[in-house]
């Protein structure tokens, strides 16, 4: 089981949406993270099938993927960012629609059906309307639709969001209960997202694979350390224009500020080391300081 990308370029116009990435992945959860804007759509858009890249590779065991044509689609699940349903069918009529366009026979149809609406807690709501499901439940029926084929390689564009911080959690430990015996590849610019349950983070900027690695090795590898430091609050812009500051906190002496710096913020002695998160990794490679022209902390 192997998903191989190598030298992938995709240009629109003169711009490279992705830019001549490689990577190759095996069994488990891969976190594809970074701001919005930075290719990852258009890269899942080509390990779909969806988009030709303009040069590289995508192999599936050593074949390439748009010669497998429907082969590699049999094996492919994916849930997009904005999935299409018909919002007057229920979640067993969806479920099963979709199980007829993926050829699945009637029979075997029912049963995944019935197995996968259990399995991500929809029980009680098969028999309900599309358009009447919360978004986490909505959310919880397009994962369950790109399982119905039994994927080798599932596919997920930003599949928290919009959903509140409950149905996150439930959404991460149902992709990891997938994952098992599958590759499972999870686009996101929420880092709790793929902190704990992805097995290698890949970090993307501009059509680039700028660093990849466990949620530690990323945490390690980042040069600057974190601080944090308690300033009068007439001085707390003046940190966020020189500074990369990843949380602000109001408290009665001032503003406690988190700063990413290589040395104590301004020589403040005051400033106490702390414990670098995937956040703070996060904010050093896509974060801008205030002072940025239009950037936003």
């Amino acid at each position: 089981m192997e998903l191989k990308i190598t030298d992938l370029t995709k240009q629109f116009k003169e711009v490279a949406a992705v830019d001549g990435v490689s990577c190759t992945m095996t069994g488990g959860v891969y976190g594809l993270l970074g701001a919005n804007g930075a290719g990852k759509t258009t890269l899942m858009r080509m390990l779909c099938t969806l988009n030709t890249p303009t040069s590289g590779q995508i192999t599936w065991d050593g074949q390439d993927i748009f010669s497998m044509a429907e082969a590699y689609r049999r094996i492919l699940g994916y849930l997009p960012q904005d999935f299409g349903y018909y919002p007057d069918f229920t979640v067993e009529d969806y479920m099963l629609y979709i199980a007829s366009i993926k050829g699945l026979r009637p029979v075997v149809a029912k049963r995944r059906t019935a197995e996968l609406i259990r399995q991500v807690g929809l029980d009680k709501a098969s028999g309900r309307k599309m358009k009447k499901l919360s978004g986490g439940m909505k959310r919880r029926a397009g994962i369950a639709q790109a399982m119905l084929n039994d994927p080798q390689i599932l596919i997920l564009d930003e599949p928290t969001a919009g959903l509140d911080p409950t149905e996150r959690i439930r959404f991460r430990n149902l992709i990891s209960e997938l994952s098992e015996e599958r590759i499972v590849l999870l686009s996101t610019h929420i880092v709790s997202d793929v902190e704990y349950i992805a097995k290698e983070i890949l970090l993307m900027k501009d059509g680039r694979f700028i660093c990849r690695g466990t949620a530690d090795e990323l945490i390690a590898s980042m040069p600057e350390r974190v601080w944090s430091l308690t300033v009068p609050k007439k001085e707390a812009e003046g940190y966020l224009r020189r500074y990369k500051v990843s949380n602000v906190k109001a408290v009665p002496n001032g503003a406690q500020l988190r700063i990413l710096s290589a040395e104590p913020p301004a020589g403040m002695q005051s400033a106490q080391l702390q414990e670098a998160t995937l956040e703070d990794v996060f904010l050093y490679h896509f974060g801008e300081r205030s002072g940025d022209g239009n950037g936003e902390v």
